[in-house]
């Protein structure tokens, strides 16, 4: 059975204290926004009427053997723990193949748990017990071997169409999410608002998912591209890097939130970088040569 939603905020409460008494040295628990945890308090107190923001963190994990580390990172919907808690974890001593495995199983045995369980303090327990086997099959695949044979990944590239991007505190968090992963493209802000992102799958899909959720209801993935390559994918992007792309509004709308924005400019950066294409799916208007 489903719990309120401010019986859940204060089950995360709970949960948090109990973080925080296991994790007491200062920054191995690491907030994205300081405020979250007084902003919830306030909300249950009836001080503050907004339902404040996703409690978001990141808990940088000691494995013993091998002497490695894991960030775990977390989001806690608003509804968790009644829905599934949202968490990632990664380590520069795995590859992408492994990442991807050690996540798959921690998602499994979360799995198993009944909508009403706190479940951050047994994926952690699950990863200090578990992980070390993921080390040791990447330590393995690193010794040279005649009969090694290339692994494949899928290049992926997504377009993605909003409404309208405006709010600073949005654009900040797409550009940390889209430089920390290893992805590239860019971000359009203004209205309407378009991101591109391209990458291996697993990044694109981690980027997908963490900008979109929860409330984000405008928002859509309108064409994807991917292709199967045994390289590092690099002479598939078509961008250097991710950035915000800022364009001038179009007509006289000046600086006001409901400026749009120049589709004409918008549409000659696409084909510098080669993807004129995607234009009429975005917006569905045929793109017209530039000499008629």
């Amino acid at each position: 059975m489903s719990g309120s939603v401010k019986e859940s905020l204060q089950l995360q409460l709970l949960e948090m204290e109990m973080l925080f008494s296991m994790f007491p040295n200062q920054g191995e628990v690491k907030l994205e926004d300081v405020n979250a945890l007084t902003n919830i308090k306030r909300y249950l107190e009836g001080t503050r009427e907004a339902l404040p923001p996703n409690i978001e963190f990141v808990i940088t994990l000691q494995i013993e053997e091998p002497k490695v580390t894991i960030d775990l990172q977390v989001t806690m919907p608003h509804n968790y723990p009644y829905v599934a808690l949202q968490l990632f974890g990664r380590s520069p001593e795995l590859d992408r193949q492994q990442q991807l495995l050690l996540n798959q199983a921690l998602s499994a045995y979360l799995g198993t748990f009944d909508p009403g369980e706190l479940c951050v303090c047994a994926a952690i327990q699950w990863l200090q017990d578990n992980s070390a086997s993921y080390f040791l099959t990447r330590k393995l695949s690193d010794e040279p071997s005649v009969q090694a044979k290339p692994v494949k990944n899928t290049f992926l590239r997504m377009w993605i169409y909003s409404h309208h991007i405006y709010q600073q505190d949005l654009r900040k968090k797409i550009l940390e999410v889209g430089k920390r992963l290893d992805v590239t493209g860019f971000c359009m802000t203004g209205k309407p608002g378009i991101i591109c992102v391209e990458g291996f799958k697993n990044h694109c899909e981690e980027f997908w998912h963490t900008i979109r959720y929860p409330n984000w209801k405008h928002i859509s993935c309108k064409h994807a591209e991917s292709v199967e390559t045994e390289g590092d994918g690099e002479d598939l992007r078509l961008f250097h890097s991710f950035e915000e792309l800022l364009l001038e509004a179009h007509g006289d709308y000046g600086l006001r939130n409901d400026y749009h924005m120049n589709l004409g400019q918008f549409l000659e950066f696409l084909r510098k970088h080669k993807s004129e294409h995607v234009f009429q799916i975005l917006f569905g208007i045929e793109s017209k040569s530039s000499e008629s």
